[in-house]
């Protein structure tokens, strides 16, 4: 990289520095040969190295006078030529560098050569994020600098100016560059030792699927973390031995599915996701006849939810990009628009989900339906996090934003993977299994409990790790006990353990613990503190599994 950056300058500035070589050669050699007079009237012959000090001097303009010497007048009369002469080399030779600054090719190169070096020194794991968006920046946002960093490549200039002035702190490298070219996932550190893998959410499948086929060949330790817009793609990707696939319409369908027939499946999935931990009634799904607006990749897979739900619906086809163009508007509510609704039977109906690609044609369809029916429940997909007031001062029941769901499951992904594991395992339970887990949660840790996710290794439970590296048998009620009172047990309880590929949900508490467990640990702040201090304490950990040997 270094040498291209030299080739490039050494190409620009070789006619310059020739001009300048030349005009500098020609003044010397005419003050050398032109005869002088010293200072006592004799003649003498300007030495070389003394005719390319004058030169110097003279034609950068600094002007220390004449020398050895002073010249007589047909030194003066070259020297006036020779000043003449060597600006007009300077003037090319500036023009040049000038030129040289501005040039594309080098400020590409030199932009290349900083951002590798940016990469190059990032010691802690990171994942490269292709694309910048208002997806990729929530994920930023709440990723990097925290156990990870991020690396960004993307095609728009524009987009990267944006990244940019957001100030990410630690700093994201960020360099515009084709995601499916090789040699650009080589420059962003792909095949580094500490790239924890690729993120690609594109909306085109086929470019997801071109860079996921790449990324495996450069490295195949990262982790593949991709977006597909339909089963047929998951399907695909899953057969590529990909299963890190995010598809945000089949999240919004389960959702529906399970909010209609589980609805606390439904609560504890979204509480993972920063929801309280109630079902409020805004929450519940209401009986009755479904209308889906919009058969697009969102109202199939809703549809399907809805047919696996047993719930009777009718889909209407609707082309939002073919309304605006025909109608030349994005606010749906004419007589036509009324009479559709009317056909589709929405006073009767129980629900209505706006689902096409146009925010504003969602608001407006939701609106038209409840002057039509007050009572109707309202669903609507939501495109881009920028009309997110606007939806929510609607009043809308429920509102599905694609981009934050995507984010918000990436991100889990990353940084919560046992709240990702939690969330897969819980849909194989029945619903009466989570009203008494949700139950559970409520009397022993309060009505909002916060999540954490711990490992037992020396890092984070440095006492513990000792005790069962030497032997003694720890069980997960063992480190319930209260570090002030061992008598009382702390408001705690243990959502899942995972143990290598095991996952136990609810795990039984007189389980001996091994070093490596992870733990999906639902508390309060206070109480999730006392069991850090005890794991890496020795003399608190010591204080409760003393109650132990003398119960």
């Amino acid at each position: 990289m270094h040498e291209q950056i030299i080739w490039i300058v050494l190409k620009r500035l070789r006619t310059p520095f020739l001009v300048i070589i030349v005009t500098f050669a020609i003044s010397i050699l005419g003050l050398v040969l032109i005869n002088g007079t010293d200072a006592n009237g004799n003649p003498y012959q300007m030495t070389f190295f003394d005719a390319f000090y004058f030169v110097t001097y003279m034609a950068s303009t600094i002007g220390f006078g004449e020398a050895p010497y002073t010249f007589n007048y047909e030194q003066r009369m070259w020297v006036s030529f020779a000043i003449y002469f060597t600006v007009i080399g300077w003037f090319y030779g500036i023009g040049a560098i000038v030129s040289l600054i501005q040039d594309e090719a080098l400020r590409k190169a030199l932009n290349r050569n900083s951002f590798r070096n940016q990469v190059k020194h990032i010691n802690e794991p990171f994942y490269i994020i292709l694309g910048y968006n208002s997806i990729t920046k929530s994920i930023i946002d709440r990723l990097n600098g925290r156990e990870h960093r991020i690396v960004v490549l993307e095609k728009d200039d524009d987009k990267i100016d944006e990244l940019i002035l957001e100030n990410f702190y630690p700093n994201v490298p960020a360099f515009i560059g084709d995601a499916s070219n090789q040699k650009m996932l080589k420059i962003a550190g792909i095949h580094r030792k500490n790239c924890a893998g690729i993120i690609s959410l594109f909306e085109d499948d086929m470019v997801n699927s071109k860079i996921a086929t790449i990324s495996k060949l450069l490295n195949k330790k990262i982790d593949i973390i991709l977006k597909a817009t339909s089963q047929q793609q998951v399907e695909h990707f899953h057969s590529m031995d990909l299963k890190h696939v995010k598809n945000p319409f089949d999240i919004i369908s389960k959702r529906i599915y399970y909010g209609i027939t589980a609805p606390h499946i439904w609560l504890l999935e979204m509480w993972m996701y920063g929801h309280i931990l109630k079902l409020k009634n805004r929450d519940k799904f209401p009986a009755g006849r479904y209308i889906i607006y919009g058969n697009g990749r969102l109202g199939k897979a809703i549809a399907e939810g809805l047919t696996k739900a047993n719930v009777e619906y009718v889909i209407k086809e609707f082309d939002s990009k073919k309304y605006i163009k025909k109608k030349n508007t994005t606010i749906f509510g004419d007589d036509e628009d009324i009479e559709s609704l009317l056909q589709l039977n929405i006073k009767e109906s129980a629900c209505i989900i706006a689902a096409t690609q146009n925010d504003l044609l969602n608001l407006t369809i939701l609106n038209k339906a409840k002057q039509l029916n007050p009572n109707i429940f309202t669903m609507a997909r939501e495109n881009s996090l920028d009309d997110l007031n606007i939806f929510q001062a609607s009043k809308i029941n429920k509102i599905y934003v694609v981009e934050s769901i995507l984010a918000d499951a990436t991100y889990n992904y990353i940084a919560r993977p046992l709240a990702d594991i939690f969330i897969r395992e819980t849909r194989k339970k029945d619903d009466d299994w989570a009203e008494v887990v949700i139950n559970m949660l409520h009397n022993i840790t309060g009505k909002n409990p916060t999540y954490f996710e711990t490992k037992l290794n020396d890092e984070n439970a440095y006492a513990l790790t000792l005790k069962l590296e030497e032997g003694e048998v720890i069980t997960l009620k063992n480190l319930r006990r209260s570090r002030e009172n061992r008598e009382n047990l702390l408001h705690i309880v243990y959502l899942l353990l995972k143990r290598d590929d095991e996952v136990y949900l609810m795990p039984d508490a007189s389980m001996p613990l091994k070093i490596g467990d992870e733990l999906l640990i639902v508390s309060d702040e206070e109480n999730y503190d006392d069991f850090e201090y005890i794991v890496n304490n020795i003399y608190e950990l010591e204080y409760v599994l003393d109650f132990k040997a003398n119960a």
